[in-house]
């Protein structure tokens, strides 16, 4: 036995070396690096709510996917889709269906009517926006809905009333370039949409962002223009309590959901009420030189 162990130890110091001599060779610089650690992102939660009590809009599955889609490939949210009101409320729920505890944003897509909200959904809402600081976007007829309940006109900035020129070439002044959802927007542009003409509403109340400039537009024999000032709208920002609030009458059509601006002004939206943004909701008066055309 004591020879193989002789030899056993003549072959170790032999090796020796060498597994010695491969520990101490240099690191080939030319191998890619380690991949480095993923950043986290944390994906904010939405609710997108189109239940229809009146006129329903042929644009709102359009609107609905392009929301979805711009979370989804954006990677900053994800969004859940329903056409009814259950998930409105703080009440706990069962069938893995999450409440208003669980999202971070509410937006409503071409809501029309009384929708199916008891009083402590109410509550419930305006505490979520309110109160919790979470972020509420109204899309189009979101205006024309809830005229029975004063706190949501009050929240959004008014209701609506009437489309004097129904769909038609909107001659549009951007009011406050700085602000994320139109900063992409020229000062002057055209869309083809139809812009929804606010009552119980003030430009005292909101930051206006865009709006129809009054100096081309056609008032003769139109008895829809109920507003005299001839101020109207197309999109403002606001605060709710700790909330921010974002409003657009542009949505409309199909078509606007595959138009690249209007998809970005609510990407935008969006990313302004989620707080990934910043953009002022300071009041304004009204451009000096459009009112002063009309």
């Amino acid at each position: 036995m004591r020879p193989a162990r002789i030899v056993s130890f003549f072959h170790f110091f032999i090796f020796l070396p060498i597994l010695m001599a491969g520990q101490n060779q240099p690191v080939d610089s030319s191998l890619p690096p380690p991949p480095p650690h993923e950043k986290q992102i944390h994906l904010k939660h939405i609710l997108v709510i189109s239940q229809t009590k009146g006129f329903e809009h042929d644009s709102i599955s359009d609107a609905m996917v392009a929301i979805y889609n711009l979370g989804r490939d954006s990677g900053l949210w994800d969004a859940t889709l329903r056409t009814d009101t259950e998930l409105i409320t703080k009440k706990a729920l069962e069938r893995n269906a999450k409440n208003l505890n669980y999202f971070d944003a509410l937006i409503f897509v071409s809501t029309t009517g009384e929708l199916d909200l008891d009083d402590s959904q109410k509550a419930d809402m305006m505490s979520f926006i309110k109160d919790d600081g979470k972020g509420f976007v109204g899309v189009h007829a979101a205006l024309d809905t809830n005229y029975k309940w004063p706190e949501y006109g009050e929240m959004i900035g008014g209701w609506f009333d009437q489309h004097p020129w129904s769909t038609f070439n909107a001659p549009i002044i951007n009011e406050d370039p700085s602000f994320p959802a139109v900063r992409h927007f020229p000062k002057a542009f055209v869309k083809f949409d139809e812009i929804y003409q606010p009552k119980e509403w003030s430009r005292d109340k909101v930051n206006v962002l865009l709006s129809l400039d009054p100096s081309r537009l056609d008032y003769a024999n139109n008895p829809r223009i109920h507003r005299t000032d001839h101020d109207f709208a197309v999109a403002w920002d606001k605060m709710y309590g700790k909330g921010r609030v974002f409003y657009s009458t542009l949505g409309h059509t199909q078509e606007a959901w595959s138009d690249p601006d209007i998809r970005k002004m609510y990407f935008e939206a969006i990313k302004w009420v989620l707080g990934m943004t910043e953009g002022s909701t300071a009041t304004h008066p009204r451009l000096q030189a459009s009112a002063d055309q009309h």
